[in-house]
């Protein structure tokens, strides 16, 4: 109980303005602006030396082409973001995937037929990701910066899988080199963290583990980042709290120096669900603060998991989200 009631006293430490910053539905001169590039200046979610951005996925709910992106996040004020590798890949031209169309026998399985085309699809997509050039995505990293956003990291969550080829990991790799990006993220593995050390120490691009409620205190104290030093952690507080009942600051001030980039979600203990800003037991506030005060440079990267309320949408609230990190931090 006791280290429930501190994540408990962190918020209502900041509760007295977030809940009028959680209802507010202002937006930014970004999101009443037009697309991409056409408002009067660019976007800067730098606050007072702390990098706000967000993960791509919290536009799930919209359509989700580069171009698309882009627009939402610069209508949000976003200067930064953690990038769907899908997103990236649709448009440098990767060959689309075969569907399951029509399911035959029993609910879920695939057909011969189906089967053989899935693995075509699989197939011309691996030799389309072993011979492309860098320079659709130089070309996706010149439009983002053109409208001032940085592309400071990729997500591609299946990099370093047990049946991946070093070919196609090093092709991720020289994509995230090519769109400028710092890191790649996916999920926590210390079978994948064995393969991967070596090749991110060559590249010298981060790999970042993404946790979701699975992480304890301790899961960073075994070999997991031993295995090369560009190896590092993508840290979901809220699924943290939601998963521990504890407050993630001490595992933030231990790891600081091995965190790619934080992801910003605000969920209840006792895997509760995930809320707005400000409502549940994430010490969102608080940690924002300690990264100026100590003047790390990792950047915090919102994704959006509550439930978006009826007649709003992901830009609106992801302005929110915006809006309440740069109040915290002011």
């Amino acid at each position: 109980m006791k280290k429930q009631n501190k994540v408990t006293i962190s918020r209502r430490e900041l509760m007295g303005g977030a809940a009028a910053i959680a209802a507010s539905t202002i937006m930014s001169r970004y999101a009443l602006g037009g697309s991409g590039g056409q408002v009067g200046s660019k976007p800067n979610s730098k606050f007072n030396g702390v990098q706000i951005g967000a993960i791509t996925y919290s536009f799930r709910s919209m359509p989700s082409a580069a171009e698309d992106i882009l627009k939402y996040v610069v209508r949000c004020g976003l200067s930064s973001v953690e990038l769907m590798g899908d997103a990236a890949e649709q448009f440098a031209g990767l060959p689309r995937g075969s569907g399951r169309g029509r399911r035959g026998g029993r609910r879920g399985q695939m057909t011969d037929e189906q089967r053989q085309a899935q693995r075509k699809a699989q197939e011309d997509q691996l030799k389309w990701r072993l011979s492309v050039s860098m320079d659709k995505y130089k070309a996706l990293r010149k439009l983002y910066k053109d409208a001032g956003v940085n592309i400071h990291i990729v997500k591609f969550g299946s990099i370093g899988n047990e049946n991946m080829t070093d070919g196609e990991i090093n092709y991720y790799f020289k994509v995230a080199k090519a769109l400028g990006a710092k890191g790649i993220t996916r999920e926590i593995s210390e079978e994948a963290a064995r393969r991967l050390g070596p090749i991110a120490d060559e590249h010298k691009i981060m790999i970042g583990f993404h946790n979701h409620t699975q992480l304890t205190s301790e899961t960073y104290e075994g070999p997991i980042l031993s295995y090369g030093k560009y190896l590092g952690i993508n840290f979901d507080i809220g699924h943290f709290v939601a998963g521990t009942s504890e407050s993630p600051i001490p595992l933030i001030r231990k790891y600081h120096d091995r965190i790619l980039s934080l992801h910003l979600k605000d969920r209840k203990v006792n895997n509760g669900p995930n809320v707005p800003f400000g409502e549940g037991d994430t010490p969102v506030a608080l940690i924002l603060q300690l990264m100026k005060r100590e003047g790390w440079k990792f950047p915090a990267d919102i994704e959006l998991e509550y439930k978006v309320p009826e007649g709003s949408n992901a830009v609106v609230e992801v302005t929110k989200c915006v809006k309440f990190c740069k109040e915290s931090l002011g």
